[in-house]
C-alpha cells in the first residue's frame, strides 16, 4: 500500500510518500516547508490567521503531491502544535478542509510510541532494548521497549529545538554565561521521576540530529555534543550554515537543540545513533495496518 503522511510540527510541515511492505516503509516522495508554527503558540499562546493560511496553502498543495504520487490512503498528523496552541481545533479544521483527508492530533505518548516503531523498524537486527529520542520544535520524546513488546516507557518534555531557541537563547551569538543557564534550564526541563530502562542502542531521530550527524557522524554522546556546543557558539547562523550545509532555519535552532539531545544522551546514559525512520514512517506503518485490519 503507498500512504501519504502531513506531519505538522512546531517548526515544519513534512510530507512522507511512502510504500508499505512487510513492516517496513520505503520513503516514494518527501517534502518540507519551515512554518514555525510554534513561534505563534509560544508568543501567543495560539496559532495567527496568518499562519493558519499559509498552514492551509502548504498542506494542500502536499495532499496533491501525495495523491499524485499515487498515495491510497492520505492522514495528517499533529505533534506539539496542536498540544499547546489554543486553538488546535481551528487548526485541525484548516488541515482537514485543505487536504480532505483526516488528521489526528497526537498525545506526546503517541508520538514518542510512532517514532519509536519507525526508528526500530529501519534496523535489520534491532537489540533486545531499544531507546528512540525524537526531537522536534517544540518538544522532545523518548521511547525504550522491545521489537517483541513495542514502546514500554515513554516520556515527553517541552524541551524542543525551536521552543528551547526562543526561550533561552534569543540572541544569534549567545555568551557563555546565557550558555549555562540554557543548560541548566534544560536539565531541569528533562528531569524525570524514574530511570528509564538501559538500552542496548538508542536511536535519535529529527532534524537536528540529522544535522549534528553530518558534522560529527552518525554516532555521538553527550562530550561530543558538547565539544560542537562549544565550537558553533563562536559562530553565527550564516556561518554555521555555509560551513556545515545546514539549512539556516535549522542553524537558527541548531544550538538549542544540541543541548537538548546532549542532555536525554545523559539520561539515557547512552550514545546516540542517527535512526533512518521516525515518526512519519511509524505513522506510515500505523496507517496502512489500520487499513489492513479495516478490510
Amino acid at each position: 500500500m503507498i500512504v501519504g503522511i502531513l506531519d505538522v510540527g512546531s517548526n515544519s510541515m513534512r510530507l512522507l510518500v511512502a510504500r508499505v511492505e512487510g513492516g517496513t516503509a520505503t520513503q516514494l516522495r518527501r517534502e518540507r516547508v519551515y512554518l514555525r508554527l510554534g513561534d505563534d503558540a509560544y508568543r501567543l499562546g495560539r496559532i495567527g490567521e496568518e499562519k493558519l493560511a499559509e498552514t492551509c496553502e502548504v498542506a494542500s498543495r502536499f495532499a496533491g503531491i501525495a495523491r499524485e504520487s499515487g498515495s491510497e490512503r492520505l492522514e495528517t498528523i499533529v505533534t506539539a502544535p496542536g498540544r499547546q496552541a489554543a486553538n488546535a481545533d481551528e487548526l485541525v479544521r484548516v488541515l482537514t478542509r485543505a487536504t480532505q483527508a483526516p488528521v489526528v492530533l497526537l498525545s506526546a505518548e503517541d508520538e514518542g510510541a510512532l517514532a519509536w516503531e519507525g526508528a526500530v523498524s529501519r534496523l535489520e537486527e534491532p537489540p533486545e532494548v531499544v531507546a528512540a529520542l525524537d526531537l522536534g520544535g517544540g518538544s522532545c520524546e523518548i521511547a525504550v521497549g522491545t521489537p517483541t513488546l513495542g514502546p514500554v516507557w515513554v516520556r515527553s518534555f517541552e524541551a524542543g529545538a525551536l521552543r528551547v531557541t526562543r526561550a533561552l537563547l534569543p540572541d544569534s551569538a549567545p555568551g557563555g554565561r546565557a550558555l549555562a543557564r540554557a543548560r541548566k534550564e534544560v536539565r531541569r526541563l528533562v528531569a524525570v521521576d524514574s530511570r528509564p530502562p538501559q538500552p542496548d542502542a538508542t536511536l535519535a531521530v529529527g532534524g537536528t540530529a540529522r544535522a549534528v550527524a553530518g558534522i560529527v557522524g552518525a554516532r555521538f554522546g553527550a562530550d561530543a555534543l558538547d565539544d560542537l556546543v562549544a565550537r558553533l557558539v563562536k559562530r553565527t547562523q550564516s556561518d554555521i550554515s555555509t560551513r556545515f550545509g545546514v539549512t539556516g532555519a535549522r542553524a537558527e535552532t541548531l544550538l538549542g537543540g544540541m543541548l537538548v539531545l546532549a542532555e536525554m544522551a545523559r539520561l539515557i546514559d547512552s550514545e546516540l545513533e542517527l535512526g533512518r525512520g521516525g515518526l512519519r514512517e511509524g505513522a506510515a506503518l500505523a496507517l496502512a495496518d489500520a487499513e489492513a485490519a479495516a478490510a
